[in-house]
């Protein structure tokens, strides 16, 4: 046998395997709803595994939804050699969160309705519940607020300024490992695209532009191994479209409420 026909045997093997554990998952799905929450009108099972992205450990997401419930919640669990977190909500409480996620640039919950498979006694509900999920990601993040934009601007300049010193490598490891979420926040947000947080922030910036997502990597690498150079100066790129670093000037003021009467006070 060739090595080409070794080769496309074995991805067509692989690709049954993936096949074959999304369709278990979403069989472990349907009993759990059953067996666990039989008062939902449906759910929605998400995750890597149904986009043939899993591996041994990953786990199912379950949206549940009811009609009404007293308070939204999450719980995580194994059922049938899966864990499983499962997000259980009434309609209103979907739509408070899902706010929160889409206000904040990174609409987790959307992204699991969206590309979830629908089960339960009411697919019909499910489905269009789908569809606007699928809308609304489709509209984008709103633009960056100056208050977000500036939050950025000074989290990035700030830590960018602890890698200017010399430090030891332990500290510029942690310091580059702090800065990845907000500049991959400014990389995606400021690009006009939907941020995301883990393992996704790297999947999406690759999804935007390929070179760049390259670069941040190699950047990190290299912060990793103690050479921050590259790290900075794509910081710097990063920040120069949105006015640049951010110290001298930046000012917050605690809400009103921000107070509470102590020993120290008397």
């Amino acid at each position: 046998m060739s090595d080409e026909t070794g080769n496309a045997g074995a991805v067509a093997k692989r690709a049954t395997a993936t096949a074959d554990r999304a369709a278990r998952a979403v069989t472990a799905a349907q009993a759990v709803l059953a067996e666990r929450f039989p008062q939902a009108i449906f759910a929605i099972v998400a995750g890597s595994i149904l986009r043939g992205e899993g591996t041994e450990t990953s786990d199912i997401d379950l949206v549940v939804l009811h009609e009404t419930l007293p308070a939204a919640w999450r719980e995580s669990f194994h059922f049938d050699g899966f864990p499983i977190e499962a997000f259980v909500h009434d309609f209103e409480t979907l739509n408070w969160f899902a706010d929160q996620d889409m206000a904040g640039g990174c609409p987790v919950l959307p992204h699991m309705l969206a590309g979830g498979v629908a089960i339960g006694p009411d697919p019909a509900r499910a489905e269009a519940l789908q569809a606007e999920a699928r809308q609304r990601l489709e509209q984008g993040p709103a633009p960056l607020t100056p208050e977000i934009r500036d939050g950025l601007r000074y989290q990035i300049t700030d830590l960018v300024d602890d890698l200017r010193d010399p430090r030891p490598a332990a500290e510029i490891r942690a310091i580059a490992a702090e800065l990845m979420r907000p500049l991959a926040d400014l990389m995606l947000r400021g690009r006009g695209h939907w941020s995301g947080r883990g393992k996704w922030l790297p999947r999406l910036i690759q999804r935007t532009d390929a070179a760049l997502a390259q670069r941040f990597d190699t950047a990190l690498r290299c912060a990793g191994a103690g050479e921050v150079a590259e790290l900075i100066r794509l910081a710097e790129e990063e920040l120069a479209p949105h006015g640049g670093p951010l110290f001298a000037g930046d000012r917050r003021t605690a809400p009103p409420g921000a107070r509470r009467p102590g020993l120290l006070a008397e």
